[in-house]
């Protein structure tokens, strides 16, 4: 029972299946059916009419599907029909068709053989394909072999011209061109294996030999031998090059920059060739060029000096003191007095404009070029005769040697390339700056021009500030100190010789007697204030310190402003000194005179001249305020001695009675006024005031003309009479006064001849308007 159950089962299966194929399938077209209806239905309803009648319920289903079979009836019995009369084009039509069958048939043979040969064809091309990318891969390879093999061969094989120009060539650009080329091919002909891996030393421009370094195939061993002997030849070129250019540095009259710049500088990569190629070479050219440079420069800064020392005009001797001996200023077969004699190397003038400019910081200043002096041509000055003060040599000297200083230092860090303590610079002017020093030193050991060294002293600081500016101040500041340092000693002692000269003398010396200005307050007056106004040159404002290292003269007494430098202090207390020393020998000078009057008036004068000479050079400062305030009382005094003269017994009258009268209590009357014969003469008063009426206008003639013969100094004449006039008229005031205050309550008959004040004032004005 079991296993057929289980057969009957198996069989069964199928069927189920194909009945549920059946289900499933007429279930899709009863859906396929269902879709079409919707779709008729949808079809009939768009029909207007039908839509219309099956709304108003009009339309008999039955009816109309009965009408539609006959009418579907009638056109299929039209279609056989139809169909029946088209049967004969329809015959025709199959057999073309069946023709074309065999046509297209034949077509699609032939296509089917073209595609097997179009198969084959694109086989071969394939083939022609893969050669030709293998052709082009072989050319690739023999392309970078060639540009391989050319580089190296480029960097190895010397050129015949390249050797040509190095054995037998001029040196000029083209050696010059050739020698680098050669050095190239030999650093890549001894370039290692472990040169090349280092980053450091690698060029990325040189180019293996089957990755072989070069110093290690048969080509590069081979050629460094040749390179090595090529290279030992132009080491020995260049050697007699320079050699034959420096030889022409020692001839003389040469143009040195030019041939600095020309010769050298423009071979200066052959300096580095020789000092890595053969050092010793190197070594020696630098020698042979120091050698021939420190000769070159001492010979042309002694030679220079030389001539410009035939140019000094020696304005100064140890004779030319402020305070000299008169026969010093005679001539030696006269008695009188030589005026050229007087005072040139105390006056100023116009050697103050050898500070003007000096020389141009950077060298490339137009404006400061032009505005700067140039130094002295000394063989154009020597043909025309021109004499120079020595701070114009001083000047022209140090400013080439700034010059050419500059220039060496530049030139010997470029040719050289040497940044070091022991460049070859020192080596070269180290005799030459001793000669100048030398040259220096000798001349100061005669100069007693004390106005040259303090310009040369201005001179020197400002070229210190030129080296800095110029970035050569660690090679030139220290001999610049050195000549400072010779400047201020020297000075110090031509100050000294002055002061003691001041204070040694007295009118038997320097000649007395006169009452007009001496020579000797002349001399002082221009000595100090051309040392005050080269001092206060450059300075901006009174309280600002001029230059390093001197003393800032001071403007007025109230001034605190600090002085830098001892050096400085020096200067300014040998001037107080001086001046203080200067104020003692007028003092001596004037007591030769007999009389107070011709004291005075010898006092007055030199006093004026000194403060006149003062004004003249618009300096101001300490030393003529002492000297105006020394001026004022010794006018004051001459006043007094002057209206002494004339008019002493009523001056002295009223100075007795103003004093008299301060000092009693007079007795009085019963009115209280003192009694006139109590307190004055009352006929010393009347012979007083006749006797002033009677020769007041000769007085005055007699001041006027006293003043006029006294003072040489026309103004100062002029200030000193009104001066004594208006005196005179204060006396005469308080004469009168003391005249009212006796006679308080009847003035005497002889009042009557007292002068009116106002035409005394008249008559003042008189003299003042004739002068």
């Amino acid at each position: 029972m079991t296993p057929t159950t289980t057969v009957s089962t198996g069989t069964n299966v199928p069927k189920q299946r194909a009945s549920l194929s059946l289900l499933k399938t007429s279930k899709e077209s009863g859906e396929q059916a269902a879709e079409t209806l919707s779709a008729d239905l949808a079809v009939f309803l768009s029909d207007p009419s039908l839509r219309s009648a099956l709304a108003d319920g009009s339309l008999d289903l039955a009816s109309y599907s009965s009408t539609i079979n006959s009418e579907l009836a009638t056109l299929e019995r039209e279609c056989i029909a139809l169909h029946r009369q088209a049967a004969p084009d329809i015959r025709i039509l199959r057999e073309e068709m069946d023709v074309c069958d065999s046509i297209l048939a034949g077509l699609q043979e032939m296509l089917l053989g073209f595609q097997a040969d179009l198969s084959g064809l694109s086989g071969d091309i394939r083939q022609l394909q893969d050669q030709s990318r293998s052709l082009a891969v072989q050319v690739d390879n023999r392309r970078d072999a060639e540009e391989g093999l050319r580089l190296f061969l480029e960097r190895i094989v010397v050129p015949p011209n390249l050797a040509e120009c190095i054995c037998r060539g001029e040196v000029d650009e083209l050696f010059l061109e050739c020698v680098k080329d050669l050095e190239e091919k030999f650093a890549y002909v001894q370039l290692t294996e472990q040169a090349i891996d280092d980053p450091a030393s690698s060029d990325p421009g040189f180019v293996l030999s089957s990755g072989i370094p070069p110093s290690q195939t048969a080509a590069g061993k081979e050629m460094i031998e040749h390179l090595s002997k090529l290279r030992l030849k132009a080491v020995e070129r260049t050697r007699s090059y320079f050699l034959n250019v420096m030889k022409q540095l020692r001839r003389p009259k040469t143009h040195i920059r030019m041939i600095q710049t020309h010769a050298l500088l423009k071979y200066e990569y052959l300096v580095d060739f020789l000092l890595v190629s053969s050092p010793t070479i190197h070594i020696e050219i630098r020698d042979v060029y120091v050698e021939s440079m420190s000769k070159t420069l001492h010979t042309l800064f002694r030679t220079y000096h030389k001539q410009l020392l035939t140019l000094d005009m020696r304005l100064a001797t140890r004779v030319d003191l402020i305070a000299v001996e008169e026969r010093a200023l005679r001539d030696a077969f006269s008695t009188k007095v030589n005026m050229r004699k007087r005072g040139d190397a105390f006056v100023l003038g116009d050697r103050a404009k050898v500070l003007d400019g000096t020389i141009s910081e950077s060298g490339g200043d137009k404006d400061a070029a032009a505005s700067s002096l140039p130094p002295i041509n000394a063989h154009l000055a020597s043909m025309n005769g021109e004499k120079y003060s020595y701070e114009m040599i001083f000047r022209s000297i140090i400013s080439h040697l700034i010059d050419a200083a500059t220039n060496e230092y530049i030139f010997a860090r470029q040719f050289f390339k040497e940044y070091g303590q022991n460049d070859c610079w020192e080596a070269i002017f180290g005799k030459t700056l001793s000669l100048v020093l030398e040259q220096l030193e000798n001349y100061l050991f005669n100069c007693h021009d004390a106005i040259a060294i303090l310009l040369m002293i201005k001179l020197t600081h400002s070229f210190k500030r030129t080296v800095k500016a110029r970035r050569i101040d660690k090679v030139m500041e220290p001999f610049l100190d050195r000549v400072a340092n010779l400047f201020w000693p020297r000075l110090k002692m031509v100050m000294d010789a002055h002061v003691r000269s001041i204070r040694g003398a007295n009118a038997k010396k320097v000649g007395g007697g006169d009452i007009h200005p001496h020579l000797v307050s002349r001399r002082y007056a221009e000595f100090t204030c051309s040392i005050l106004l080269i001092l206060n040159r450059g300075r901006k404002n009174p309280g600002e310190s001029n230059i390093e290292g001197l003393a800032t003269p001071r403007v007025n007494q109230n001034d605190s402003s600090s002085h830098r430098g001892s050096a400085g202090d020096m200067l300014m207390n040998d001037l107080d000194v001086m001046l203080e020393e200067m104020i003692l020998l007028l003092k001596r000078l004037a007591d030769v005179h007999a009389t107070n009057i011709k004291r005075n008036v010898f006092m007055i004068n030199n006093l004026d001249q000194i403060i006149t000479i003062f004004k003249e050079r618009r300096v101001s400062g300490k030393e003529l305020n002492r000297f105006s305030e020394l001026l004022v009382q010794q006018r004051e005094l001459f006043v007094e001695e002057e209206l002494l003269q004339t008019f002493s017994k009523m001056i002295a009258f009223v100075q007795q009675t103003e004093a008299h009268m301060s000092r009693i209590s007079a007795p009085r009357s019963a009115r209280g006024v003192a009694a006139p014969a109590d307190v004055v003469n009352p006929d010393v008063v009347e012979s007083l005031v006749r006797e002033f009426a009677s020769n007041w206008k000769a007085g005055i003639e007699q001041i006027n003309r006293n003043v006029l013969s006294y003072f040489s100094n026309f103004r100062n004449g002029m200030e000193i009479l009104k001066q004594v006039l208006t005196q005179l008229l204060l006396y005469y005031t308080r004469f009168q006064d003391v005249i009212r205050k006796v006679w308080r309550g009847k003035p005497p008959s002889f009042c009557k001849d007292l002068v009116s004040t106002s035409v005394i004032l008249a008559e003042i004005k008189k003299h003042a308007l004739a002068i």
